[in-house]
């Protein structure tokens, strides 16, 4: 039988010798499925006389991509049709909405409950202590990742039993494994490939040659950790000062400075639709906090809820104080818009990276992010006490379990907050945070009695309004993306043809 001049017996017919320089076939490999010899395997003696003539060392990051692009017969394993590439995009959209609606309304539900209970305990109970609490909170992430852990085994063993696969995998070997998966995800967010996440060992990838992306992200942790201190403790500083409703509406004006953070961070297009949005939702804010002249109603109801049994007159918030509180909570807004920014740049997985795996990350990084506040912030508690600005005081009876409670909520919204950055964007989580005002203003009503003034329900219609109008953009900009990227795809098949 002929074969084409510069063949070479034992080899393919469909693979040239362009495509020694990527992988040797090995001809006792099963069919469709070629292995690729390592250093731990000899050579053919068919080859044996061409390994002796010198060839280029490979980089690891240009092997990784050669071999996830492969030659010509990795293009044809990898090539789908553009029907079903545009359905599986379809799809991973409609999961990443699902995880994020859920984090949503989880984020919504254990914010209010924690605004409410830390204005309880600052006002009502006495236990004012700002940097004591915010150390408390933010120091509880770290059970994020193995609350997530359990959380995965568990549901991983529900699989295997409803499988009938036998016993489930030791916890050795699912550590191992989970392990492995937040290396490859971090090694992608380092790198801002795809690639490195999906590429193994087997397959010639970064973590074959031990790269680790484990300072990268020491590095990552601190910068983000500190932004958000400082904005977190202006909240705790703030939460004594002024009144709940104004505290959740001026600290919730970061979605606009999240959005002006993106244009330059993130490489976000400035799009009349989003900025209308935004200005939308900050004038709702506005008209919660002031359009009532100076916030009587949530005033009213912030000081009927610190009023002592026995008093005759509650009494109101320090118009003064009110103000300086109010300047406070709005630096920290500031500070948190740039904070979501920066995690969402240098922190989050890169676009391409299926929706389940960026929860995983999101949560981590929450447990790295309270290891850090534990290990390092601890630091001015006993500077404080010393100073006399903030003295050390231990919690007890029922002060100690709404904290503990209060801790938990936080912890909550915190890794929900973190997914739902991580899943859609800076500026919509930011506004999706907004509806929190209805929520609480809600909750004030229901606890003293007091009912929202004509002002507080029009600019929650606004705020609720803002939130629809931005949804709608992000989901028409995400299938713009998704259409964009199908046609360079076609394009590119058309050209290969």
């Amino acid at each position: 039988m002929l074969r084409p001049h510069g063949a070479r017996s034992l080899d393919p017919l469909l693979n040239s010798r362009d495509d020694d320089d990527c992988h040797d076939y090995n001809p006792d490999a099963p069919r469709g499925r070629p292995l690729y010899r390592t250093s731990s395997r000899p050579a053919s003696p068919l080859r044996r006389a061409e390994s002796t003539s010198p060839t280029p060392s490979i980089p690891p990051t240009s092997r990784m991509a050669s071999r996830t692009t492969g030659g010509s017969s990795g293009l044809l394993r990898s090539r789908s049709p553009p029907r079903v590439t545009a359905a599986a995009a379809r799809a991973e959209a409609r999961i990443r909405y699902a995880y994020a609606a859920f984090f949503l309304t989880t984020s919504l539900i254990s914010f209010t409950v924690q605004t409410m209970l830390a204005s309880h305990i600052q006002h009502d109970l006495g236990w004012d202590k700002a940097y004591c609490m915010l150390y408390l909170t933010h120091g509880s992430w770290v059970f994020l990742w193995p609350t997530q852990f359990l959380v995965l085994r568990f549901l991983d063993d529900r699989k295997r039993r409803r499988r009938s696969a036998g016993a489930g995998r030791s916890w050795r070997r699912f550590l191992d494994e989970h392990w492995r998966t937040l290396r490859g995800i971090a090694l992608a967010v380092e790198t801002r490939d795809v690639r490195a996440a999906k590429v193994t060992s087997s397959q010639g990838g970064l973590l074959e040659y031990g790269h680790s992306p484990w300072p990268y992200l020491a590095k990552i942790t601190a910068v983000v950790t500190s932004a958000l201190t400082v904005a977190g403790l202006s909240w705790y500083l703030a939460v004594s000062m002024t009144t709940p409703s104004d505290l959740t509406a001026i600290y919730n004006c970061s979605a606009f400075f999240a959005y002006a953070f993106s244009v330059p961070f993130l490489g976000e297009r400035l799009r009349a639709d989003k900025m209308l949005a935004v200005a939308v939702a900050i004038a709702g804010v506005l008209i919660v906090a002031y359009g009532d002249g100076g916030g009587s109603s949530s005033e009213a109801s912030s000081s009927a809820a610190r009023a002592e049994p026995g008093d005759g007159e509650p009494s109101p918030i320090d118009p003064a104080r009110r103000f300086a509180g109010n300047i406070i909570i709005g630096v920290g807004s500031v500070l948190y818009g740039l904070y979501e920014v920066l995690y969402k740049r240098y922190a989050c997985p890169p676009e391409g990276l299926d929706a389940t795996r960026g929860v995983i990350f999101a949560n981590t990084f929450g447990s790295l992010m309270g290891a850090f506040t534990l290990l390092v912030l601890w630091i001015p508690l006993p500077l404080l006490h010393v100073l006399g600005w903030e003295t050390f005081e231990i919690p007890t009876g029922r002060t100690a379990w709404l904290l503990f409670i209060s801790v938990i909520m936080n912890m909550v919204f915190s890794g929900s907050f973190l997914t739902l950055i991580s899943l859609t964007s800076p500026v919509l989580s930011s506004v999706a945070a907004l509806l929190t005002i209805f929520i609480v203003a809600l909750a004030d009503w229901w606890f003293t009695g007091v009912p929202l003034s004509p002002a507080a329900l029009m600019g929650c219609a606004l705020i609720i309004a803002a939130f629809g109008m931005l949804s709608w953009s992000t989901w028409r900009e995400m299938n713009e993306e998704a259409q964009r990227k199908q046609e360079d795809l076609t394009s590119d098949d058309e050209d290969e043809d």
